[in-house]
């Protein structure tokens, strides 16, 4: 047998920390982040404690790898020409890939939303300095004052056809408190959509924002 690859070794060591990453997220989200301990990750990946330093150098830091791999997968589709600009196209897409991911990764939505309800602890664990967080190599606060900034131009922008009782900035709150509602209650409390409710709430929204 020929030895491997340098190419094939780092393939291997992604699948690695994936296996961890995975089995952290899963810990993380079940029993909370504080109360999990890296034995006890270590020993849901199947490998020993020890192999675990090797990849990540603490709890935090690996926190960090799992948050920046979400988020660039949650947020790498919005305005994804890069183009400063929002499209009623992109609008949708961004809608239907947040929902998509509300199903294909609930296990980090529910970790991400326990963390915010801590007090102080979401501002602690994601401070810039502790842990730098980024979507897709951009700082994490940086990209979120971009997005907020794209989705208040884009709200502003239907002012004109919408009429004058429309009100740009109490559009864009309603719309971002009813993904965080429905978040919320889907995540937590899913018996709420059997059947195809999930689907028609993604077209209600569509249709109510776009």
């Amino acid at each position: 047998m020929s030895p491997r690859s340098s190419a094939q070794f780092e393939e291997m060591r992604e699948e690695k920390k994936t296996l961890i990453m995975d089995a952290a997220l899963e810990q993380f989200s079940n029993v909370g982040f504080h109360a999990t301990t890296i034995t006890r990750i270590a020993r849901h990946a199947g490998i020993s404690k020890g192999l675990m330093y090797n990849y990540f150098k603490s709890k935090e830091d690996l926190l960090a790898a799992i948050l920046n791999r979400s988020f660039t997968e949650i947020y790498g589709t919005f305005n994804p020409d890069h183009d400063s600009k929002l499209t009623p196209a992109e609008f949708e897409l961004f809608i239907r890939q947040v929902f998509s991911l509300f199903r294909e990764k609930r296990q980090f939505w529910k970790l991400l939303l326990r963390i915010m309800m801590q007090q102080g602890v979401y501002e602690n664990l994601l401070s810039e300095e502790k842990m730098p967080i980024s979507v897709s190599g951009t700082p994490l606060r940086e990209f979120s004052e971009n997005m907020i900034m794209l989705l208040a131009e884009y709200f502003a922008s239907k002012q004109e056809s919408a009429g004058t009782d429309y009100n740009p900035t109490t559009e864009m709150l309603m719309f971002t408190n009813t993904i965080k509602g429905f978040a919320m209650t889907y995540l937590f409390a899913d018996e709420h959509y059997q059947g195809d409710y999930f689907e028609k709430m993604i077209e209600a929204l569509i249709k109510r924002y776009k």
